[in-house]
């Protein structure tokens, strides 16, 4: 995943005002107690950051490889 698909799948699944709350505010103890943005900026895939995210949101696991695209597993 590269970030500019991480940004989208933000944007997607919480919208683009609280999608940026989130990247710049929320502190993910899976992520080192680190933004996102700090995560990324850190050199943390973008993947794991958006799975952490997704984690800590309670975001249903059949929409944590983006909102509305069929899971790649299948």
């Amino acid at each position: 995943m590269k970030v500019s698909e991480f940004q989208r799948a933000v944007a997607d699944e919480f919208g683009e005002g609280f999608g940026r709350v989130l990247i710049d505010d929320s502190q993910l103890v899976e992520l080192g107690d680190r933004t996102p943005r700090a995560a990324l900026a850190a050199g943390v895939p973008a993947r794991d950051v958006w799975l952490a995210l997704c984690r800590a949101r309670d975001v249903p696991r059949e929409r944590w490889h983006g909102v509305g695209l069929p899971d790649p597993r299948d």
